[in-house]
């Protein structure tokens, strides 16, 4: 579609933007809109999705046919077959008479079903069938009514998530992304934010008759950076907002970052629950990292073990001869099998280290070392390096707890961060009572 058509499409439907993404979703609307495939449009809440359903259906041959447009997420579960379906008198408390739903009153046009991620499961049968064969039953009716209508669909909802756990229909979700229509979030439309600010600001200006806000460069810079997890839908709150109640109507970045939230920061650790997608071993729960950086110092501890046995090495002038290492690292996705409590805190193992005087490693000039003396050093730095159990690792923790408070559980319970449940637990499993 040729850009003037698609400009003429913005003007009518009160569309503002030049992004790319925007312009892809608005061709693929008219492309589909004179068959009567079933639509699909997707993307974060406040991005306008409500506009394509309306496209479709004025550049379709049902036209002239009822539109109607549904908010699922806003219909009680209990009531929302009744409004989609009708029911028949008598069906349930307060069904005084009979009733058509949505779906007999838009028999010849297009029903737009906005948050269809929301309908519950027993809805999702029901609608389904509408999808493959147009019929359905009133709530309370045996009787088998037919419809001839254009579904279109729009969610927020991740698809992909809602299926794995069970709360949307994988048949259904094939049928109604027939086609889909994905609007892109205003943070990816970086050229737009300042028109739709600009659009905001005189509709409020006309609509409250006073002089439009104006942002400065900076003010305009801070705007287009900010990430607007809100969308279209909080940028034009907040320039509402601006307008009616600063009185200076040039906007600084000072007067702009009043009004806009904070951005949300994780406050997870950087590590927690990253998945290793080189093959690697990913972490899967706080403990384990916690692990890891008690295994990472046992390393760096037995490296400075062997710098310093090469230093007394050459000053003696003997050859370099490092001992075997044979420490075994098991990783494990719960290592302790305490899921439901916090992460236990790990102290750190002790390992006996060689501290040579500062004067025997920093000092350049030669030393005459005995043989006898050789012979002690090399006794000193010759060790075999234990196999480390994660659960001997937890049971000597619990241990010197229990020994800190002198017996008591409730406090050693306290200091690991766990339920005294789980040390009773833990106790028993380990021999330590």
């Amino acid at each position: 579609m040729v850009k003037s058509e698609i400009q003429n499409i913005k003007l009518r439907f009160g569309i503002i933007g030049n992004a790319e993404g925007l312009n892809r979703a608005i061709d693929i609307a008219i492309q589909v809109a004179p068959t009567d495939l079933s639509v699909l449009v997707t993307g974060e809440s406040g991005v306008g999705k409500e506009s394509f359903p309306q496209i479709i259906h004025q550049f379709s041959r049902r036209k002239h046919g009822p539109y109607i447009a549904v908010n699922c997420g806003a219909i009680p579960e209990g009531t929302i077959d009744s409004e989609l379906f009708g029911h028949e008198k008598g069906a349930f408390t307060g069904a005084i008479s009979d009733r058509n739903g949505y779906f007999a009153e838009a028999n010849g046009g297009t029903i737009f079903l906005d948050e269809v991620g929301e309908l519950p499961l027993s809805t999702q049968a029901r609608l389904l069938r509408v999808l493959e064969s147009g019929e359905y039953i009133k709530v309370g009716s045996s009787k088998v009514q037919k419809t001839d209508v254009r579904i279109v669909a729009a969610t927020n909802v991740n698809f992909a998530d809602a299926i794995a756990e069970g709360r949307f229909r994988e048949d259904l979700y094939y049928r109604l992304n027939t086609v889909p229509i994905k609007i892109p979030p205003l943070r990816e439309r970086p050229d737009d934010i300042a028109l739709l600010f600009r659009k905001f600001a005189a509709d409020f200006a006309e609509k409250y008759r006073m002089p439009a806000i104006q942002l400065t460069d900076d003010a305009r810079h801070m705007l287009v950076s900010y990430s607007w997890p809100g969308n279209i839908r909080q940028l034009k709150n907040i320039t509402e907002q601006i307008s009616i109640i600063e009185t200076n109507r040039d906007i600084t970045a000072d007067i702009l970052q009043g009004y806009l939230p904070a951005q949300p920061v994780s406050r997870l650790p950087a590590l927690l629950g990253v998945k290793n997608t080189s093959g690697g071993k990913g972490f899967e729960s706080e403990r384990e990292i916690l692990y890891q950086v008690l295994f990472d110092m046992r390393r760096d501890v037995t490296e400075l073990k062997k710098l310093v046995h090469d230093i007394m090495s050459e000053r003696a002038g003997t050859p370099i001869n490092h001992p075997t290492e044979t420490a075994t690292v098991h990783y494990l996705q719960n290592p302790v099998g305490m899921v439901q409590d916090p992460p236990v805190v790990v102290a750190p193992v002790s390992v006996p280290v060689v501290k040579p005087s500062v004067s025997s490693v920093n000092t350049i000039s030669p030393v005459k070392v005995s043989s006898d003396e050789v012979a002690e050093v090399q006794d000193t730095e010759e060790y075999v390096e234990e196999n480390l159990s994660l659960d001997e690792v937890e049971k000597e923790m619990i241990r010197k707890a229990l020994e800190r408070h002198h017996g008591k559980r409730k406090n050693a319970a306290n200091d690991l961060k766990i339920s005294e449940r789980t040390l009773y637990r833990k106790i028993k499993e380990y021999g330590l009572d």
